[in-house]
């Protein structure tokens, strides 16, 4: 038996010295030290010796089985050492090649004009509001003067979410003019940006969703020479000194006396073209004077505090600002487009 022993031991080292792989060298494991192994089978024998042999037999067998296991964990580190160079070759990566440098992005041009607009006014001393785009009708249009059957409220114009007509996707931000109103104290100065919904036909100057800026002020002695004077500077700082400004009479329910106010067109410089529809102007904004009903309805007495607001279309500001042609520009988020600003 200690013959087949030395052989088994001779073998096995021959074996393990010869083998270039983990998976070879794990086969030859179990081989020769397995339960089932070539050294296993030998002492399972151990049983036909005389008492004498079996504690020099059994120590041989030790002796054998902690030789082969330590030149099995030498050989095991040994060709995952070579592997692991092997990787370092084949994978070798040539750090002097310059790398490619992440490609950060920037504000979209109609947020551009909105941080304008907002340093504009708060330099004014405003405080900048955020509202919901789902409204009560009654802050979208009771509250500020278009009771029911007004043509504003019609189906046709207006996203709803119920057969009773009462929560709505709000068609302008003018509700923040009756929050603001219900919740803040006198005198008040407000701008509040934000999404509106109409079912307007998508064109150059058009969406179904786009975004306004609702100004407020209310105080005593406020007058519509105020209001003129604060959008002519608004406008002036946007997009530069000496830039032309048209008031034109309008209708609100909300404001008496109502107006709305064209910037020259930037595409053609007042001539005429696709733009403008051939008009030489874009309208920017509505305003006029807060209607004495609902400063009342908020509680505001009119005989002593008057007040002015406006609602003024980002995207047509932003075309101003940067300009460009067609409002649709802005929302097809092509990169070619984006990477001009």
């Amino acid at each position: 038996m200690k013959q087949q022993l030395e052989a088994i031991r001779a073998d096995a080292l021959a074996a393990f010295n010869a083998v270039d792989s983990a998976a070879a060298l794990d086969a030859l494991r179990v081989q020769y030290l397995g339960k089932k192994g070539e050294l296993t089978a030998v002492l399972k024998q151990m049983g036909k010796l005389s008492a004498e042999e079996r504690p020099v037999i059994g120590q041989l067998a030790n002796d054998i089985r902690a030789e082969l296991e330590k030149v099995l964990e030498e050989k095991s580190a040994s060709i995952e050492a070579q592997a692991l160079q092997q990787r370092l070759v084949e994978e070798k990566l040539d750090v002097t090649i310059p790398g490619k440098a992440p490609v950060i992005g920037h504000k979209h041009p109609m947020y551009i004009a909105l941080d304008e607009i907002k340093d504009i006014f708060i330099g004014m001393g405003f405080t900048v509001l955020d509202g919901p785009e789902v409204e009560f009708a009654e802050l979208n249009f009771d509250r500020l003067n278009a009771e029911e059957g007004h043509p504003s409220r019609d189906w046709s114009d207006t996203f709803y979410f119920d057969e009773d007509c009462r929560v709505m996707l709000r068609s302008q931000t003018s509700p923040m003019q009756v929050r603001a109103m219900d919740t803040m104290e006198l005198p008040i100065r407000i701008i509040a940006p934000g999404r509106v919904y109409r079912k307007d036909e998508v064109d150059a100057t058009h969406s179904p969703m786009f975004h306004q800026v609702e100004g407020m002020v209310i105080d005593k002695g406020v007058t519509m020479a105020d209001l003129k004077g604060t959008l002519n500077t608004v406008v002036e700082q946007l997009y530069g000194k000496g830039t032309k400004t048209r008031f034109r009479p309008h209708h609100f329910p909300f404001t008496e006396p109502s107006c709305e106010m064209d910037v020259q067109c930037h595409k053609c410089g007042g001539v005429g073209c696709p733009t403008c529809k051939g008009e030489g102007w874009i309208e920017l904004l509505g305003a006029g004077m807060i209607h004495p009903r609902v400063l009342e309805m908020a509680g505001i007495d009119p005989e002593v505090y008057s007040g002015w607001a406006f609602g003024i279309g980002l995207e047509r500001t932003a075309m101003r600002r940067f300009k460009i042609a067609d409002l649709r520009l802005i929302f097809e988020n092509d990169i070619r487009f984006l990477e001009q600003f």
